[in-house]
Formats: C-alpha cells, structure tokens, sequence
C-alpha cells in the first residue's frame, strides 16, 4: 500500500527516531509499504518518519544508479544490486573527504541543493530479519545512507545549507508545507487549510 509522505513542515520529521525490537507491530507490511511508497514516488531512500512513524527504520535502493556515467565500474557493479533496510542503525564513524552531491528529499518536492558529506561511513544496524550488521559505505552508497540516517535523528538536509541558501529556499518551504505544490506522489501537508 502506498502511503502518503509526510511534507516539510510536519513535526514527525523532527524527532529523534525511537529504536524498535523484532516485536514491532506489522514490521513485514510497514517496510513493504515503505519500498512500495519510494518506489512510486521515484525515490532511492525513504525513513519512517517521512511516512509518519518516529522509528529508527529506514531503506535504501541505490539500483537507479546503475547507469550514472559519474561512477567507476566497479561503484555501479555494487549499486545495481544495492537494496537494504537498516533498523536502529548508528553510524560509527564518518570519514574521508567531504565531497558536494546535489540532494534531494521526498518530504521536500522540487527543491535540491548541493550538500557535503564525508565519503566513507561505517554503520551498525539490523536487517528486516532483526540480524545485526556492522558494515562500510562509501561513494553514493554512503551518501545516501547519510541522508536517510539523518531523518531519524530529526534532520533535513536543507539543516546543511549555507545561511544564505536557507534564505533564498525559505518562501518555497513554506509553500510545501501549507501544501501549495503539485506533487507527483501522495502527500500529507501540516499546514495545508483543510476544505469545508
């Protein structure tokens, strides 16, 4: 089932995830719902609480660059099967160069901007079947790892942004979040004016 995405603006998106056991109620169809919801929405990651669930639970499908051009042949063989759920994740240890990537959100329709990330990460987390992982990321895998992480610790990724840009994206913002946009997917708007 498809769920509808949670627009900027919605407190959900700020609270720290809670981590969650093996017990979680209907975890199987929550994450099924969420990989149908991203898939739809035409996205590569997607965290709980952008679908209204403040848990430390979110996935990443980074297949789509397979084809990207940018990338070693040896990045693109790891992406084009790169698919994983993490739950209760950690990252460890954030290392390397921090390299710009122009980034994008499903919470934050029609706004992307180019944010720095290091590009190794090392990450503790269980899979769907509660089996604990400690693993290292780098390159695009890491990047997006890095952007969903940051959603169950309650940051955006335009909380990375210079001052300035802040500045020149703050009416559009606004306008995601009373729900002044035409998304292409499902979405639910915290400030939207509800009809009569």
């Amino acid at each position: 089932m498809v769920l509808p995405i949670v627009a900027y603006g919605d407190p959900v998106l700020r609270k720290k995830g809670k981590e969650i056991d093996k017990d979680y109620p209907k975890l199987d169809t929550l994450i099924e719902n969420m990989f149908e919801t991203m898939y739809g929405a035409r996205g590569i990651g997607l965290a709980a609480p952008q679908v209204g669930f403040p848990i430390r639970l979110f996935l990443v499908d980074a297949t789509p660059f397979h084809d990207d051009e940018d990338l070693t042949e040896d990045e693109r063989a790891f992406v084009s099967d790169f698919k994983k759920v993490f739950i209760n994740a950690t990252i460890l240890k954030e290392e390397g160069d921090e390299w710009a990537f122009n980034e994008g959100c499903l919470s934050i329709p029609d706004i992307n901007e180019d944010v720095f990330r290091k590009s190794t990460i090392t990450i503790e987390y269980y899979d769907e079947n509660f089996k604990k992982h400690t693993d290292t990321f780098d390159g695009i895998v890491a990047r997006i790892i890095q952007h969903e992480y940051d959603h169950i610790e309650g940051i955006l990724f335009t909380d990375k942004l210079s001052a300035l840009k802040k500045r020149f994206i703050k009416n559009k913002l606004t306008n995601i979040s009373k729900g002044k946009i035409e998304p292409k997917y499902r979405m639910r708007f915290p400030l939207a004016k509800k009809k009569r």
